[in-house]
C-alpha cells in the first residue's frame, strides 16, 4: 500500500477582493491585543477605561516601529526601492519593532497619567503573544518568513514565484509561520498560570518571561529562517538581537526575583 505524506498546501489566494488577508490579520490580533489587554488590566483595577484611553497612540507607535525598524534590517531596497517604503500590503513589519515602538509610546503614556509601565507590561504580555501567533497567518497567506527545506509531512508548500533566489527547484519549506503560532500561544499560557499559581511574584515578572521565552524561540527561528536579513560580522542581526535579549531577560527575570517588594496576591481569574 502506497502512503501519501500529506504536507500544507500553500494559501490558494491572498485577498478578499480589495482586501489583503496580511491586513486583515493584523487588524484582528491588535483588536484581540486591545481587548485581551483591558479584560486583564480591569480586573486589577476595576472599572478602569486606562486601557481604552491609550491603545490608539500605542498602536500607532508599533506599527510605526514595525515598519523602521523592517527598512534596516529585512527591507529589499534594491527591487523595492524608496516608493515601496510605506506599501505595507506584502508584508514588511517586524515584531521587535512593533514591540519597542509601542513600548516607548506605554513608557511616555505611563509618566502623563501616573500608572505602572511594568504592571502594564505584565497586562500586555500574553496579549501580544496572542496578536503575534494570529499575525504570523498573514506570513502564511502572504508565502514569507518560512524556513529552510523541509521533506515530511508537515512542511509548508510554497508557489515558485515566492521562492527565493538558489531554491527555485525546493517545493517543501519548514513553517515557521506554524512553529512560531504554537510557541506563543504556550508562552502566553505559561505567562498567565504563572501569574495565577505562583505564590508571590514581582511586577514586571510576566514581561520578562515574554521577552526570554519569545527570544530563546526566535533564536531558534532564526537559524532556520532563509529570508533576506541584515547581518552582522557574518550573523543575522535579527539572532543576535534575540540571543542578547534572551541574556538580559533572564538576569531581568532573577533581578525581579529577588526584590523585596513582592506581589502577595494571586492575580483574580479572568
Amino acid at each position: 500500500m502506497n502512503f501519501i505524506l500529506l504536507t500544507i498546501p500553500a494559501p490558494p489566494f491572498d485577498s478578499f477582493g480589495p482586501f489583503k488577508i496580511y491586513g486583515i490579520t493584523m487588524a484582528i490580533a491588535i483588536a484581540l491585543a486591545v481587548y485581551i489587554t483591558h479584560k486583564r488590566w480591569t480586573a486589577k483595577n476595576p472599572g478602569s477605561t486606562l486601557i481604552l484611553d491609550i491603545f490608539l497612540p500605542v498602536v500607532i507607535s508599533g506599527i510605526v516601529g514595525a515598519r523602521v525598524y523592517h527598512l534596516f534590517t529585512g527591507y529589499d531596497w534594491d527591487s523595492q526601492g524608496i516608493t515601496g517604503v510605506v506599501n505595507l500590503r506584502n508584508g514588511g513589519i517586524s515584531i521587535w519593532g512593533a514591540v519597542i515602538g509601542g513600548a516607548l509610546a506605554v513608557a511616555v503614556l505611563a509618566k502623563i497619567k501616573k500608572f505602572s509601565f511594568l504592571e502594564m507590561g505584565d497586562a500586555v504580555a500574553p496579549a501580544l503573544l496572542v496578536a503575534q501567533a494570529i499575525g504570523r497567518l498573514g506570513n502564511y497567506f502572504n508565502q514569507e518568513l518560512f524556513g529552510r527545506e523541509l521533506n515530511t509531512f508537515w512542511a509548508l508548500e510554497v508557489d515558485e514565484i515566492f521562492r527565493p533566489s538558489g531554491y527555485e527547484n525546493v517545493t517543501t519549506f519548514h513553517p515557521t509561520f506554524l512553529y512560531e503560532m504554537i510557541w506563543n500561544l504556550g508562552l502566553a499560557l505559561v505567562i498567565v498560570l504563572y501569574q495565577r499559581k505562583a505564590k508571590s511574584w514581582t511586577k514586571g515578572q510576566g514581561l520578562a518571561l515574554y521577552i526570554a521565552g519569545y527570544t530563546l524561540f526566535r533564536t531558534f527561528l532564526e537559524t532556520v529562517r532563509i529570508d533576506k536579513a541584515t547581518e552582522l560580522f557574518g550573523m543575522r542581526f535579527n539572532l543576535m538581537f534575540s540571543i542578547t535579549l534572551f541574556i538580559l531577560a533572564v538576569i531581568w527575570f532573577i533581578l525581579l526575583k529577588k526584590n523585596d517588594h513582592k506581589v502577595p496576591d494571586r492575580e483574580p481569574a479572568q
